[in-house]
């Protein structure tokens, strides 16, 4: 028997051989740009200072800017994204939480592709607790086993267990709320040498109606650095054999997986992921950095970030690198997270943000720090039934919380906003689901904090854009870091013009935001009560997370 079977669903129907590391040079960051305007000497001095630290915490990829597109909303993310499917001729890799139980389109195009490109591969990785939650009702895993059957030679699909639920937890934890134990969250959506880089997961709501970010990047570097990262996950994944009736399946562990199953002996699983993982994020060695190889056609560089649960994390120092960097006067940051409760980590480096000036800046003024998050109208979980429900009223006292002690240590160079366009549930509403950090050097960084809701119509237009930005599935959080399977990027650029899509992202986040201060926080139908401060210690003490 190859491999170890755990339930067979029966479902109501609706409608590697390990990857070797990867070559990559580190060089010092091109400041020629062409076609576009050089950056000043002190930008250069502040970007190499960042490369130069990031260099030491992951790998490093150069290319042009003209090679990474934003995508500005989820409509255009979804035609983007069917358009490449069926568009594809050798591969397609897709990693995330889960895909929406009713996705018939999106399945179709994939459908599509498989019947015009016989040689073409898809491998799709989910959540297993995710994608088999509805059972016995239609579900990811119901919606994907047809697809898996009928194409068996082309299609993979895998589900990835958490080993932090296991024995009596996950017996007895609720299969609405077992999630808080840990998923697998990243999401990359690879066609042959291209890669979209989000946090939107694969549902209707993500293609429609909430905010998300989207890069993609047209590199096969990049493609393929990512689709290291996506193979590896499927090989400590369960794989989901289809079975008869259609839509029915079996999740199962095959022998030649690189792992011992999460399920049967969890500590050893976490030792194996460990290593499998640790070169694929390793920083290239400085030996391997010829300094004739330097290229000034590059004048963007990526760094690759990565989280696997008790064993890898170099996205939270990178995170911290970038928030601790001395700039010069009139720099900013702009960090938003759809659910705000960061690690205490970034919320101490967001609060020392401020002090971050270069010795040699003539003026003190401290260096701005923009938060921007979901209002509880805006969040997803809003109108929920149950423990779900208290989670926006969880997350403002976490917000006064955070702006509460901003008072205290950096008084008037934190500001914090919450995004709001409509009501969840009501017509036109939108939820908010963005995550990142943009840092923007002088001259346009002082007049960004103003960009609210009520003054976005002053605002004069900016010259340039942010310079650095991180990409990717984290909300930042103690679970991010301890409980969910995180992917991302930092992204460094010296380009005007792709300076210049950043901040015109920023803006369309910024544009329903509003300046929401402790005092509006606490009182009225923002006043948190007991029994959410009760479920939230409960969380706490069994180890789970928001």
């Amino acid at each position: 028997m190859l491999a170890r079977r755990i339930t067979t669903y029966a479902i109501k129907r609706s409608f590697l051989k390990r990857s070797q590391q990867w070559h990559i040079r580190q060089r010092q960051m091109s400041t020629t740009t062409p076609g576009a305007n050089h950056p000043s000497s002190s930008h250069a001095v502040v970007l190499g200072g960042i490369t130069t630290e990031l260099d030491r915490i992951a790998p490093r990829i150069d290319l042009r800017a003209d090679q990474i597109e934003i995508l500005e909303g989820p409509s255009e993310f979804y035609d983007t994204l069917k358009r490449k499917i069926k568009r594809a001729k050798k591969r397609i890799y897709l990693s995330t939480l889960y895909i929406g139980k009713s996705e018939h389109e999106l399945v179709s195009c994939v459908r599509e592709a498989l019947q015009q490109n016989k040689g073409l591969k898809v491998s799709i990785l989910t959540d297993a607790l995710r994608g088999t939650r509805e059972t016995p009702e239609p579900s990811c895993a119901s919606l994907l086993s047809p697809l898996a059957a009928d194409y068996p030679d082309q299609v993979e699909i895998r589900m990835y267990h958490t080993p932090n639920l296991t024995g009596l937890r996950k017996r007895f934890i609720p299969r609405r709320i077992n999630e808080g134990w840990g998923l697998q969250h990243m999401k990359l959506y690879g066609i042959d040498d291209e890669v979209i880089l989000s946090g939107a997961n694969l549902s209707s709501d993500y293609f429609t109606n909430r905010q998300d970010r989207y890069h993609m990047f047209s590199s096969k570097r990049v493609a393929d650095c990512f689709a290291r990262i996506h193979y590896t996950m499927c090989r400590v994944s369960f794989l989901l054999e289809p079975r008869i009736p259609s839509g029915t399946y079996d999740l199962v562990w095959p022998e030649n997986n690189l792992a011992p199953s999460p399920l049967d002996d969890p500590k050893s699983y976490t030792t194996a992921t460990t290593e499998l993982f640790k070169p694929l994020v390793a920083a290239s060695p400085s030996s391997e950095t010829p300094s004739s190889s330097r290229n000034t056609a590059f004048n963007t560089t990526i760094y690759p970030l990565l989280t696997i649960p008790r064993s890898l994390n170099n996205e939270l120092p990178a995170l911290q690198s970038l928030l601790s960097t001395p700039l010069p006067n009139g720099s900013s940051y702009l960090f938003t997270a759809g659910y705000f409760n960061p690690h205490p980590a970034i919320t101490a480096s967001l609060l020392t943000a401020s002090s971050n000036l270069q010795a040699s800046s003539e003026s003190r003024t401290p260096i701005s720090t923009t938060v921007l998050t979901a209002s509880p109208w805006a969040n997803g979980f809003y109108g929920s039934k149950g423990v779900s429900g208290m989670l926006p009223p969880a997350y403002t006292l976490l917000s006064r919380r955070f702006l509460h002690a901003a008072n205290q240590t950096a008084p008037g160079t934190v500001t914090l906003c919450e995004w709001r366009r409509g009501t969840v549930g009501l017509m036109d509403g939108w939820t908010y689901h963005a995550k990142g950090l943009w840092l923007t050097l002088p001259s346009s960084a002082a007049s960004r904090t103003q960009k609210t809701k009520e003054s976005s119509e002053a605002m004069p237009s900016l010259s340039t854009g942010p310079s650095v930005t991180i990409i990717g599935s984290s909300n930042y959080t103690v679970r991010s870091y301890s409980l969910d399977v995180e992917v991302g990027a930092i992204v460094v650029t010296t380009d005007a013009g792709l300076q210049e899509r950043l901040r015109k992202e920023e803006e369309n986040l910024l544009q329903y935001s509003k300046v929401v201060t402790e005092e509006d926080l606490k009182g009225g139908e923002r006043r948190v009560g007991w029994r959410v401060r009760v479920a939230m210690w409960i969380v706490r003490i069994v180890g789970g997370s928001l």
